[in-house]
């Protein structure tokens, strides 16, 4: 059903991958989407396709409207001229921004499996430039007009790399200040009646991290603690992700949930979604995740064990490395 119809939404960095994802889902539930990214039509970089004709073209499939505008998320002036436009064209409507611009696979790719000290200083503005700043510099715009309308959703895509060590250095800290960005917005907009929240897709099947599993397949890495990379075990789809936003969005008591990270597969469990294939992914604190991924032997028999959830304190005091006091 098209629970969103007549709402207006922003999906940044929507030429492929997860946010291609999110914006199908959310045109699915019917609402109005404007997608932004670097290419307008075909190009390739990292040696994958994307532009913002090719989600267009996907959106228009599923019967969905969606606006592409051609936007450098580093260049805040760009971003400015973006909102507005949405100001303009939808009468200050704005009742969700999906923050998800990223431009640091590559360098996360290219920097896999050294130290950070091994690394350039530039792998941080890679990571976290048009990431972590510009997911601020959005919200900064989206909220001017989201309070004055006293309504409104910001999700910012993160990960369970803000929790834990994945990839590298300049990668865990910018996904954790991504999910404080997130906790912080929450405070000062919650008077106003908009909702802040950090998302955490699981294993996304992008096209980039498909390679880069790809790629880490012919190393040791898979070979021991990460096999379930190479295995593609337990994978998400993209456009699982926009399902579970649009799920969020209309849920009449989504401020009860500002300032809290949002597991994409707990979420598609609590609205009873299912992924592209029509099945639904695990959690990855799941028994029915943890104990396949340790057990490479048990995940054929994934679907007898319980989707019970790890608690919290469990996962800091061991698998997890989060900060302790």
């Amino acid at each position: 059903m098209k629970h969103l119809e007549g709402k207006v939404a922003l999906v940044t960095g929507a030429t492929r991958g997860i946010g291609r994802g999110i914006a199908i889902g959310l045109c699915e539930a019917g609402a109005t989407v404007y997608i932004t990214g670097r290419s307008l039509n075909n190009s390739s970089s990292d040696g994958v396709s994307g532009s913002l004709s090719e989600t267009k073209s996907a959106v228009e499939e599923v019967g969905g409207v969606c606006i592409p505008v051609q936007v450098d998320h580093s260049d805040d002036e760009q971003v400015r001229l973006l909102f507005d436009r949405i100001q303009d064209e939808q009468n200050g409507q704005l009742d969700l921004l999906v923050n998800n611009a990223y431009s640091g696979v590559q360098a996360i790719k290219d920097a896999h499996g050294q130290p950070f000290w091994d690394s350039e200083p530039s792998l941080w503005d890679a990571s976290n430039n048009v990431g972590l700043r510009s997911h601020y510099v959005a919200s900064v715009f989206a909220a001017r007009m989201m309070t004055k309308r006293n309504s409104g959703l910001i999700c910012t895509i993160s990960s369970w790399g803000g929790m834990s060590y994945i990839f590298d250095t300049a990668y865990g800290v910018g996904k954790a200040a991504c999910d404080r960005l997130a906790a912080n917005m929450a405070v000062e907009l919650k008077p106003h009646n908009v909702t802040s929240v950090s998302i955490w897709p699981g294993i996304v099947g992008t096209e980039l991290f498909s390679s880069f599993a790809s790629e880490m397949n012919q190393t040791n890495a898979t070979e021991n603690n990460f096999s379930f990379l190479s295995d593609r075990y337990n994978w998400e789809t993209p456009l699982f992700t926009g399902r579970a936003i649009a799920a969020l969005a209309c849920d009449p008591n989504v401020i009860q949930h500002t300032g809290r990270v949002q597991i994409v597969a707990e979420l598609a469990k609590k609205y009873n979604l299912v992924d592209e294939n029509g099945d639904r992914p695990a959690s990855l604190r799941s028994l029915r995740f943890v104990l396949p991924a340790a057990l490479p032997v048990l995940r054929k028999y994934s679907w007898l064990i319980p989707d019970i959830k790890l608690p919290w304190s469990l996962l800091l005091l061991n698998a997890l490395g989060s900060p302790k006091i």
